[in-house]
Order: structure tokens, then C-alpha cells, then sequence
């Protein structure tokens, strides 16, 4: 039988990063999965726009809706309200985006498959601590470094949005 340990992430334990003013709290960043799934709760303020629109070549992600509420924008401006409870799923390839739209900070559980883009946060980090302007420019030119490239961000403008109200 083989012995390998779990791993245990305590509710206020985890690597805490913070990119402006979203706090992402990092619960595995791939060491016990052999590289195979990242996960990481972020927070994210009231009326936030989120990334530029984009998609990922690799990797696969989740997103497990915990407080609030996150419109996910895709082509042809369709928009998903998830509220706490709901889950996304967003695979390789699928052009997306998101924004809290609330009056109250949204909280999500992300998990990332396979787990190397946990380091683009980590890399966005420290790109705003440096000063860096976070500007679409820059966060794509980072998201680029991992796999992740530019969709057409006026093909996803919001319409009415659909999905929980």
C-alpha cells in the first residue's frame, strides 16, 4: 500500500497573496498533487471587473461560487450570474472573463488543472508590488507565460445576464 500523507489546508492557513485589491489565499499549488491540480479561494471587492478576457491552452479551471455573486462573460456578450453554490466550469480553450457586479465582495474556490498557473498569481504579485501599471497590457503579457492568451474582449460585452437570480 502506499504511503503518501494528505494534505490538510486549515481555514485560515495557506499562502496569502494579494494583487491589488484581490486577495488570493492559495490551498494547493500543485507540491502534493505531482503537479496535477492547483486550487486557491480568492475575494474579490464589490464592482470589480476582473482579467482581460482570454483562454487557456492547457489548462483546465473551477469555480465553485461561495459568497456573492460572479458574472462570467463569454463570446457573443452571454454573461452568467453564479451566485453562492453554483459551479463553472471553463476548459481549455474557452474564451472567458468575470466581474463581481454585487455591492458585496464575492468569494470563490478556483481549482486549476494542471496546477502550474497558481505561479501567474504569484508573478501578478509581484508585478504590482514592483509598481508595474496593471493594465490589460501587462496582466496578458503575464498571462502569457502561462499558456493563457487574449480573446476578443469586445466580443464579450455584457448582455442581460442569465443564470441565478
Amino acid at each position: 500500500m502506499p504511503d503518501r500523507p494528505i494534505s490538510f489546508v486549515p481555514t485560515r492557513a495557506g499562502e496569502i497573496i494579494r494583487i491589488g485589491p484581490v486577495v488570493c489565499r492559495i490551498m494547493e499549488d500543485g507540491s502534493n498533487t505531482d503537479n496535477r491540480i492547483g486550487a486557491a479561494e480568492f475575494t474579490v471587492p464589490p464592482g470589480m471587473d476582473g482579467p482581460p478576457a482570454h483562454w487557456h491552452e492547457m489548462h483546465d479551471e473551477t469555480f465553485l461560487i461561495t459568497a456573492g455573486t460572479v458574472r462570467f462573460h463569454a463570446p457573443e456578450g452571454k454573461t452568467v450570474d453564479a451566485q453562492a453554490g453554483d459551479y463553472v466550469v471553463v476548459p481549455t480553450r474557452a474564451p472567458h472573463t468575470f466581474s463581481n457586479p454585487g455591492d458585496v465582495e464575492a468569494r470563490f474556490f478556483n481549482t486549476f488543472t494542471p496546477a502550474y498557473y497558481i505561479n501567474y498569481f504569484k508573478l501578478m504579485e509581484k508585478m504590482f508590488k514592483s509598481g508595474m501599471p496593471m493594465n490589460k497590457d501587462t496582466v496578458q503579457q503575464a498571462m502569457s507565460h502561462f499558456a493563457t492568451l487574449p480573446a476578443d474582449g469586445e466580443k464579450m460585452k455584457a448582455k442581460p445576464a442569465e443564470g441565478a437570480n
